[in-house]
């Protein structure tokens, strides 16, 4: 199954989104990233930055499992609900689609996620 994700962080962004890359890679060999791009905050009232990223891999692994596997990494980096509730978000990695179903359509519609695809597309 191919596997799209978009991968985020507003609280030591870079750092996290190096340390997604190196597990990710661990984990989904073969993924493929696109450019990491500096966001600003949507629907936050905090205003850090944000760092984004998309990724696309190819895994035999059921959808539940890759997603277990993504919560997994978001709390090795240290990333808590009491934390995302005053919207420190070390490492969100949202899975945004699985052979062709869409789950995140808003997410789409973003201007890095069309970019980092486009990417990613060329690549291909």
């Amino acid at each position: 199954m191919v596997y799209t994700l978009c991968i985020g962080s507003n609280e030591h962004r870079h750092a996290n989104l190096a340390f997604a890359r190196r597990r990710l890679a661990e984990a989904f060999p073969g993924i493929r990233f696109s450019r990491e791009v500096d966001t600003e905050p949507l629907r936050l009232s905090r205003r850090a930055l944000f760092a984004n990223q998309v990724a696309r891999f190819e895994s035999a692994l059921g959808r539940t499992e890759v997603v277990d596997c993504l919560k997994m990494l978001e709390r090795e980096v240290g990333s808590t609900q009491e934390e995302r509730q005053i919207e420190i978000i070390r490492l969100d990695i949202d899975l945004l689609a699985c052979d062709g179903e869409i789950y995140k359509k808003e997410d789409w519609k973003r201007a890095y996620v069309r970019k980092g695809m486009e990417e990613l597309d060329k690549e291909y």
